[in-house]
């Protein structure tokens, strides 16, 4: 066998002279092309890690303004009009008019009727006549072309995304270019212009009704934005000094563009009485492409500013019109009232700085994302797993996430429109995802900490599933999740692996040993210590459970298993005894009594005297009962990520999972009910949260007839794991086929709302088709031995690993590994010095 390793270790903190800001001449992957006809629901977040973002639309349009703390689906920081942020183009070729086109793509029929003329923002102005997308997150592309102009454009957008580099993947700004390509055969004056009113104070999350009933947004105060150039950057920067200090849309905010072409630009407009901002504008950049600052004293709240940038482009040739938006928001709010701040503010307090720092670094930080994106790309994974996996990252860039000023992550569910969705980075839904284990692992250790040293109760073991702000709030409840409390067990023994981080172990094993030790009070979760969860089990479900059930009995025994190995590493010989007999006992009463020959079903007890209950009549309402769930192998699929093993019989495991893809898989849901939230309608195809080919309880728990992603994935991956690829891109295709452009945002699976975590569990196909597992502590990483070329990473490091019957050919693309030796599912090893 071929023994090939490159090491590369990227150092970031590069210091580059602005003076000389250079422009990237990369080319961009595409994963995935979005036609005309399916661009309404297109919104790619371009933001970093906790810092809130702006999106760029499918025909080119900047939407979702989430920059200042909240969320802000729809949200364009004005009434609906014309002079919401937007971007324009003036041409004119060197013997004709010069004309002026807003630089989007145009309306849908269903988007012209409003009660006042003005359906849409930008409903005024001349637009392209095409437009489609292509994207491969986090690189967004629009598209535009118009017959009637001598032009093509293309909008590129992305913010740097780099494994491994949570501070650099998470930094306070938007990137802008817009590639403007002569179609014709003479020279064109070409410029573009951004322009933004200065809403600082204005989230949205404040308004009123004006007298016809109309979203009149409010907050901003007197505020002033100031033309700068420095170090190669000119700009417009926009402050405040009116909105108080302490509001969470307080701050500021950078238009930036580097010193190419004749920049010009205007700090206000006219004032907009009977929409006059707009016309000033307009008439004054149409003239001639250039913009004319304005004298005159500043009467609005709000002013509109533009920044210009104006280039000769030749016959043939491509110039390219470079913008940045970087800001700061520094008063991010807890799940309620109390501001606990931003890490990015710590680092980047003032947005016209965060500008001189980070733009000299973005062509390598460009190319560190490319070399990520593209290595994915590159692999055998099939483009539905790409996509799931790739795409869903938005997620981690979205409002449902931020860091806490001293670097801990913390997370919503989701989000809704204008707030957050189930405060406390609620344990029974984050422990589905595993993107940001695989990518950001000291990210992930952050979570493990809130989870094991601040959630966790010190008289008891319970962990607080939804974790309260200040942390030092966070162990004062006194709610319990069981599937929560056992995944983070899993999750704590996953993250010590992959780190290699021995002392982390050492931190926190008393922790861990508590929180496991929880299930074992009287009457708890296992009361009677046989293995088995029989107590009042709160989940993921939203419900308690009563008696055992598959869902909850497999994380338990996931913990089980991943506490007896943390414990042998500890030395801790008899609390590894005790977890090894636990799961034994619990493995076989679990395939002996809970198995029904085609999959796992819940028995029923009742909540006071624990006694098994077979009348309908007395059993407590929102159980599972004899229901397929979706995700009764959760634990299972955890335990597979983990390299533990079957937890239960393998055959058992098996037959399950292709009982769920019978029972449960719906190809067309137009004869579907649902009484509660639909996720999926229509001639979609979806896999059920439950299906009853045994009985449905009169009862059962409330989302049964619901479909959601990230429960999807989880079967889907266990599928995976079980040699069964065939019906996991089934479920995988059907999920990203709703999510089309058209009717659904691809960069964002709702559930219980927008930007959900547990979607992010469509990171876990791509260690689960590769066979990949790592372990720092040993210096071991494994690979199935299916020929194929394999991206792998493990929140640390990042490559790829080529594999044939005769070679292996691993890459260290990103970081540094320190492996001893290189295992295939075949038996072949490679041993490194």
């Amino acid at each position: 066998m071929k023994k090939t390793v490159f090491f590369i270790l990227f150092f970031m903190g590069i210091v580059v002279s602005t003076a000389s800001i250079a422009q990237s001449s990369q080319a961009w992957p595409v994963l995935k092309h979005y036609d005309q006809q399916h661009l309404y629901r297109i919104a790619l977040p371009l933001g970093g890690i906790g810092t809130g973002t702006v999106s760029l639309g499918g025909r080119g349009e900047l939407r979702d303004w989430e920059i200042m703390n909240v969320p802000g689906k729809g949200y364009g920081t004005i009434q609906t009009g014309n002079d919401a942020p937007f971007f324009a183009v003036y041409i004119k070729p060197a013997a004709g008019n010069g004309t002026t086109t807003l630089l989007e793509g145009p309306l849908y029929d269903f988007e012209y009727l409003h009660a006042e003329g003005r359906p849409v923002n930008h409903h005024g102005l001349p637009r392209f006549s095409h437009a489609s997308f292509d994207a491969a997150y986090p690189f967004g592309q629009v598209n535009l072309t118009d017959d009637n102009l001598p032009v093509k454009v293309k909008i590129k957008g992305f913010n740097p995304l780099i494994p491994g580099d949570e501070e650099n993947s998470g930094l306070p700004i938007a990137i802008l270019r817009y590639e403007v390509t002569n179609t014709g055969n003479q020279p064109l004056e070409v410029s573009v212009c951004g322009s933004i009113r200065n809403f600082i104070g204005r989230d949205g999350s404040r308004f009123h009704f004006d007298w016809k009933g109309d979203f009149m947004p409010d907050g901003a105060r007197y505020n002033r934005n100031e033309y700068r150039e420095m170090n190669g950057l000119k700009g417009i920067y926009f402050t405040s000094d009116s909105v108080p200090e302490n509001d969470t849309a307080y701050g500021n905010m950078s238009l930036v563009t580097p010193a190419e072409g004749a920049v010009t630009y205007r700090t206000s407009s006219k004032s907009n009485n009977w929409s006059n901002s707009m016309l000033n504008f307009w008439d004054d950049f149409s003239a001639d492409g250039l913009l004319t600052e304005r004298t005159e004293p500043v009467t609005e709240s709000d002013p509109m500013a533009s920044l210009a940038v104006k280039k000769t482009v030749a016959a043939g040739t491509t110039e390219t019109f470079t913008f940045y938006l970087t800001w700061n928001f520094p008063n991010r709010k807890s799940w309620s009232s109390t501001v606990v701040g931003n890490y990015y503010s710590v680092k980047y307090p003032d947005s016209w700085q965060a500008a001189l720092q980070i733009i000299p670094q973005i062509p390598e930080f460009e190319r560190q994302t490319l070399l990520f994106v593209n290595a994915l790309l590159e692999s055998s994974y099939p483009d539905e797993i790409k996509e799931a996996a790739l795409f869903n990252l938005a997620t981690l860039r979205s409002q449902t996430v931020f860091r806490l000023p001293d670097g801990h992550l913390m997370g919503w569910e989701g989000v809704f429109d204008r707030y957050g969705s189930c405060m406390g980075s609620c344990t029974h839904v984050w422990n589905y995802e595993t993107a940001t284990a695989f990518l950001f692992g000291k990210l992930a250790l952050t979570m493990r900490d809130v989870e094991l040293n601040y959630a966790l109760r010190e008289d008891n073991g319970l962990m607080n599933f939804r974790a309260a702000l200040p942390l030092s709030e966070a162990s004062k409840g006194n709610s319990a999740a069981a599937d929560g409390q056992m995944g983070c067990i899993m999750k704590a023994y996953r993250d010590w692996k992959m780190s290699g981080d021995n002392e982390f172990l050492q931190k926190n094993w008393g922790q861990i040993k508590k929180a496991l030790s929880y299930a074992w009070v009287e009457k708890g979760w296992d009361g009677n210590q046989d293995g088995v969860m029989e107590g009042s089990q709160h989940n993921t479900m939203d419900v308690n459970y009563f008696g055992p059930n598959p869902q909850m009995q497999f994380w338990y025994l996931g913990a089980l298993k991943a506490a007896e190995q943390m414990a042998k590493a500890m030395k801790d010989k008899s609390f590894a005894t005790k977890c090894r007999r636990l799961y034994e006992q619990g493995s076989r009463w679990t395939d002996a009594n809970l198995f029904n020959g085609d999959y796992y079903e819940h028995k029923i007890t009742d909540p006071q005297t624990f006694e098994f209950l077979d009348n309908e009549n007395n059993i407590p309402d929102f159980q599972l009962g004899k229901g397929c769930l979706v995700d009764q192998l959760v634990g299972q699929y955890m335990a597979h990520i983990c390299g533990l093993g079957y937890l239960a019989d393998k055959q058992h495991v098996q037959t399950t999972l292709k009982s769920i893809m019978k029972n449960n898989f719906v190809p067309d849901f137009s004869r579907h009910f649902n009484n509660m939230r639909s996720y999926v309608m229509g001639d979609e195809a979806g896999l059920l949260m439950a299906s009853w080919p045994k009985g449905r309880l009169t009862t059962p728990f409330p989302y049964f007839a619901e479909v959601m992603t990230g429960f999807e994935y989880c079967a889907a991956v266990g599928m995976i794991y079980e040699g069964n690829e065939t019906d996991a891109l089934t479920v995988i295709k059907a999920i990203r086929a709703r999510h089309d452009g058209a009717k659904r945002n691809p960069f964002s699976e709702p559930e219980c709302g927008h930007h959900y975590a547990r979607s992010m569990a469509s990171w876990s196909a791509i260690p689960a088709l590769s066979g990949f597992h790592w372990s720092g502590i040993d210096g071991i990483m494994e690979f199935t031995s299916k020929p194929g070329t394999y991206f792998w990473s493990n929140g640390y490091a990042w490559g790829t690993c080529k594999i044939s019957n005769s070679e292996v050919d691993l890459k260290v693309l990103y970081g540094t590994l320190k492996i001893k030796k290189l295992r295939l599912d075949d038996g072949r090893e490679i041993k490194y010095n």
